[in-house]
């Protein structure tokens, strides 16, 4: 490392345990393909008392489908070869299928299966396997949006894709990344590490928090082309060395991961071939991360400046911000802030957006940010002098003449939000005044829905042909609109909140709700009791 970089850097590497507490972690930063950081600390198995070092194998999850992708690319240079492939293994759907290359960029208008997975009841411990996953798949009777139009993050869209590989190659996926990437890449100890349950070295994955203790994940979810890849540090040193090194070839993998992607309509898209491209600090970037219960990863790269960044955490911090701390670092910026002058909008409160049938609840997240629950995940945004707010992921909230309006670049989407019919603070109807406590089904998944008034307040809860998911405190959020919380799903990170919009009849009568989250939206429920 040279000396102008070490003042800077070595403060961030050597704080990064404390700022992002848990029993192991490593980290790696590369320039001009020369390591300039490589450290772990800590346990990769804290009861076994296993170190957390470079060659720890380590679960890369999402990370997984950059090289799912490059394997396709490398077998099949016009993915559209195995459209039909994919149409037939979506034998119910009665839309036109997505394409291979729809899958590739997330365009696919599929919904996401682990969050299908638990409207069919799927407890959070329960196994999930081939069986599991070819029924959730194969029961798909409608998209969430046209193929090609939208962004929409979907795990199966890259399992899809490698049990295609294995279906048109004759080979096993696992040896199809070693053949065609690990070996390409000199990656050694890199595997296809499907079954979530262990890791060849022991190393363990950990949920908790440093104040309320650590304890080891329990997960017995089978991944492949969507999140299976295990890899240690020294193989992901290996990749973004790859990279470098071949980052003025169009034909290598990596340039071919990152060739730009479009939406049906032309817009250029962020996300495609298993990378996000996006500006951190003003400059370009390709990236991508990564998360199961007890694992935390990302990794980026910018090419322009020829900077790679890894960070792996066997535990649930962020490893994205942990990523951005260092890269800022790197290039000796400072990570934004907002301005605590600006006052908070006259527009706060519960919305409808009306394409998605999601809810959008705004509200105040401490001096000069507001927080957005719409998405993935609850959201911040940081207020503009022109009355609007932002954040760098594309997300922006403004008022315009008559509405609110929310632009989600990553996703293609400009709408008019819909004032939902707000409560009254501390208002909650009573399941029994507002007759919704009862059973609905969904025909399309086969699944149920109960609502229950448990002593004056409402509860829901899933049942369906993996099983019966425990009841969740409903949340109302206006007039006929709830939430009901996912907190988790199979893979840990969750889904959203499930968004609960009533039906009812002329005479007030309730006769069904529409039901969605972020990654799998618009399902209609009919009341059956």
């Amino acid at each position: 490392m040279t000396s102008a970089l070490s003042p800077r850097l070595d403060p961030i590497i050597d704080s990064l345990p404390r700022r992002y507490p848990g029993p192991g972690g490593a980290v790696a930063v590369l320039r001009h393909g020369e390591v300039l950081v490589r450290h772990a600390w800590g346990f990769a198995n804290a009861e076994r008392r296993i170190p957390f070092t470079p060659r720890t194998l380590f679960r890369m999850c999402s990370i997984t489908k950059q090289f799912t992708c490059a394997a396709l690319l490398d077998a099949f240079p016009d993915p559209s070869v195995l459209d039909g492939d994919v149409r037939a293994r979506l034998p119910l759907l009665a839309a036109e299928a997505p394409g291979a290359r729809h899958l590739a960029h997330n365009q696919s208008g599929l919904r996401d299966y682990w969050a299908v997975a638990m409207l069919h009841g799927a407890p959070v411990e329960s196994p999930f396997g081939d069986l599991e996953a070819a029924s959730v798949i194969g029961g798909t009777r409608t998209l969430q949006f046209a193929p090609g139009t939208r962004y929409a993050y979907c795990n199966q869209n890259f399992r899809l894709l490698s049990d295609i590989l294995e279906d048109r190659t004759g080979e096993s996926f696992a040896s199809l990344l070693r053949r065609r990437v690990f070996e390409r890449a000199g990656m050694p100890h890199a595997l296809l590490a499907a079954d979530t349950r262990a890791m060849p070295d022991g190393t363990e994955g950990y949920e908790g928090t440093q104040a309320g203790g650590f304890r080891a994940a329990v997960n017995q979810v089978l991944w492949t082309g969507d999140a299976g890849l295990g890899a240690s540090l020294e193989d992901m040193i290996a990749w973004e060395r790859h990279i470098d090194a071949t980052r003025d070839d169009p034909e290598s993998l990596y340039g071919r991961l990152t060739a730009p992607v479009a939406f049906a309509d032309g817009t250029p898209a962020e996300y495609g071939f298993g990378l996000r491209r996006a500006r951190e600090f003003g400059r370009m970037s390709t990236g991508h991360g990564g998360a199961l219960r007890g694992w935390r990863s990302h990794r980026l790269y910018l090419p322009e400046e020829r900077i790679s960044v890894v960070v792996l955490f066997n535990h649930l911090s962020n490893a994205q911000e942990a990523a951005l701390d260092v890269l800022a670092a790197m290039l000796g910026e400072t990570r934004p802030s907002p301005d605590p002058t600006l006052p908070d909008p006259s527009w706060l409160g519960a919305y409808r957006e009306p394409e998605t049938g999601l809810s959008a609840r705004i509200e105040a997240a401490g001096p000069g940010r507001i927080r957005l629950r719409f998405g993935h995940s609850p959201e911040l945004l940081d207020l503009q002098p022109d009355g609007s707010a932002s954040n760098a992921g594309g997300t922006r909230l403004a008022r315009t003449v008559g509405a609110v309006t929310m632009e989600r670049q990553a996703e293609n989407l400009r709408t008019r939000l819909e004032p939902a019919s707000h409560l009254r603070a501390g208002e909650a109807p009573s399941a029994q005044r507002d007759g919704l406590a009862g059973t609905y089904r969904c025909e399309e998944l086969g699944a149920v829905l109960t609502m229950a008034d448990a002593g004056g307040t409402l509860y829901g809860g899933f049942s369906g042909v993996l099983g019966q998911g425990r009841m969740e405190l409903l949340d109302p959020i206006a007039t006929d609109l709830w939430a009901l919380p996912c907190p988790r799903a199979l893979d840990h990170t969750p889904p959203g909140d499930w968004t609960i919009a009533v039906r009812r009849a002329a005479d007030g009568e309730v006769t069904g709700v529409t039901l969605g989250c972020w990654l799998a939206r618009g399902l209609e429920y009919q009341r059956v009791g």
